[in-house]
């Protein structure tokens, strides 16, 4: 008798939810994290056969795919990637290619962080937690020239008052010392060039600094980084 987890006696592509009209002929995947590239790609796979399942770890590469490999019917792309401030991977897209549904995977579900990727171009914003089923049934969505949003739980608002600061202050303790200096210089209100200016480093530095800030503080602006800072105290 079969196993019934192996791809073998996995349900025929066209069976499942999410079955599109549809069909992708080209998926680009853009995530620093390759364990999250896999799970989507075998995902894809399974769902599209006949489907090109691409993927990045940056900005940079997905960019020099798009150039080299042509137009995809889909881009799914991570919120918080290093290098990559706020929204700004998305609008870079959204600006080169856009013709080109890219669609936001992440593990923040916020509802200002849904709202904010949705008004700035995004055709669908897919937590991470979502199931397999539901995951098709976003792609066969926004494949079909609809914008996916995700019903918000009680999960995903805000925390009591006590918790969130709880958390925040979890959130910047996990910075490293120089990450913290940087975060004291945005809380004061400079700018790159003046950071790098008062730490005598780069920009390139500073920028990767306030990259990784804004991925461990689970923010996608230098002025929500503020306002979390802010919350918590956090000063110069």
């Amino acid at each position: 008798m079969e196993n019934p987890a192996t791809p073998d006696s996995a349900p025929a592509p066209d069976s499942g939810p999410g079955a599109a009209l549809y069909a992708p002929e080209r998926v680009i995947i853009v995530d620093d994290h390759a364990l999250v590239r896999d799970g989507l790609r075998t995902v894809l796979e399974q769902a599209y056969p006949a489907c090109e399942t691409l993927d990045a770890d940056g900005l940079e590469p997905a960019l020099h795919l798009l150039a080299t490999a042509g137009e995809a019917d889909l881009v799914l792309l991570d919120l918080l990637i290093p290098g990559i401030e706020g929204l700004s991977g998305l609008e870079t897209l959204r600006e080169r290619y856009p013709a080109t549904p890219v669609v936001i995977v992440s593990g923040v579900t916020d509802r200002q962080v849904v709202q904010a990727a949705l008004a700035a171009g995004a055709a669908g914003f897919l937590p991470k937690s979502l199931p397999r089923g539901a995951l098709l049934d976003a792609f066969a969505h926004v494949l079909s020239g609809g914008i996916y949003e995700p019903e918000m739980t009680a999960a995903d608002t805000p925390f009591a008052a006590g918790d969130e600061e709880r958390a925040i202050h979890a959130r910047i303790a996990a910075l490293t010392p120089q990450q913290r200096v940087v975060l004291g210089k945005l809380v004061g209100g400079r700018l790159n060039k003046q950071i790098a200016y008062e730490l005598d480093v780069s920009m390139t530095t500073v920028k990767a600094h306030v990259s990784a800030i804004l991925h461990k503080l689970q923010v996608f602006s230098r002025t929500q980084a503020v306002i979390l800072a802010n919350r918590a105290g956090f000063r110069e």
